[in-house]
């Protein structure tokens, strides 16, 4: 979950919310995420994807069997059924997300017994730390001030 949190550190850096994603298969991470939905100008391009997309490549297909999700923020649904649709093993996020949540807080997508595919999901992982990520990203934003502040 640390790296996910350094995931979720630079994309706070570019000014995009600071949520960040590792895939792990075998005990090495195959593929990385932090939102770029700013700076990519693409609705889809969210942690999970964006991660989800790179462990493809390095397995060398869609199916990540195997394989262990770990992301700041519980996925919404449209992460959630890419989950799904990549045959996930295992998913562990951090804080939860009142305000979109398809594991467990709105939906449960990746524990549907109606979907073809399921998996083991660990929720609340240092999730005092992701969630301080975001409530200081968007307590600055309301404040006026950048999302960024740089150094």
């Amino acid at each position: 979950m640390l790296e996910a949190i350094g995931e979720a550190e630079q994309a706070a850096a570019l000014g995009e919310v600071p949520v960040g994603c590792v895939i792990v298969v075998g005990g090495s991470i195959v593929g990385r995420g932090g939102n770029r939905r700013e700076s990519a100008a693409d609705p889809t391009a969210h942690a999970e994807i964006l991660a989800i997309r790179q462990a493809a490549r390095a397995v060398g297909g869609w199916r990540l069997e195997g394989s262990t999700l770990y992301v700041t923020q519980e996925p919404c649904p449209m992460c959630a059924g890419a989950l799904v649709n990549a045959r996930i093993e295992r998913l562990v996020f951090g804080c939860d997300n009142p305000k979109a949540g398809a594991v467990k807080t709105l939906y449960t997508i990746p524990t549907d017994t109606r979907l073809n595919h399921r998996m083991e999901v660990t929720g609340g992982v240092l999730a005092a730390e992701c969630g301080a990520l975001l409530t200081q990203f968007f307590e600055r934003l309301r404040r006026g001030g950048r999302a960024v502040e740089c150094t």
